[in-house]
């Protein structure tokens, strides 16, 4: 396989990686109570609940909170269905770099910006709402985390688009190297 074939391939197996990540956390903010119930049962029933006992007081505490607002008060959970839908709709946005990466960099630059976006938001908002810091803390390692893949896609586009720029003579463009 020649070069630009094997750049082509490594971005399309990060760009998935990527978009399956997205995917399941878009999943993950649908069953917010069921998921914290089972968490919190789960901590319960296991030694961290003793060796991580402000983790496991958090839980309860998120848990309690999403159950009382899911009984009385069912429509504020539609944010998170539209948090959700969010990452479900931007993992198909990067679908346009995974057809044709050299043309659509601009959306691997875009995520690299939500990635980074995500540390100021953490660090205002989550003080705010009462967030631990150790939680604000997880939040930022996802935009840590997130712009890892992308900075790898990025620099491997750029490798591709050098390969794959056509040579140009004053007057006239040659086929690409």
């Amino acid at each position: 396989m020649n070069e630009p074939a094997v750049l082509l391939r490594r971005i399309r197996v990060w760009l998935i990686f990527f978009i399956v990540c997205l995917v399941l956390s878009g999943l993950t903010a649908f069953p917010l109570v069921t998921e914290l119930n089972w968490l919190a049962d789960v901590l319960k029933s296991s030694p961290l609940s003793d060796a991580m006992p402000g983790f496991t007081e958090w839980i309860e505490r998120c848990r309690e909170g999403l159950v009382a607002t899911e009984a009385k008060y069912p429509f504020i959970l539609y944010g998170t269905d539209w948090l959700a839908y969010a990452h479900l709709v931007i993992a198909v946005a990067f679908h346009g770099p995974y057809r044709d990466p050299v043309r659509n960099i601009w959306v691997i630059e875009f995520g690299m910006i939500a990635c980074a976006g995500i540390i100021p938001l953490a660090l205002v908002c989550g003080p705010i709402r009462g967030i631990p810091f150790g939680w604000s803390l997880i939040d930022m390692a996802f935009g840590v985390f997130g712009v890892i893949p992308l900075a790898v896609v990025r620099r491997k586009i750029k490798q591709l688009e050098a390969l794959t720029a056509p040579v140009t003579v004053p007057g006239r463009a040659l086929a690409p190297r």
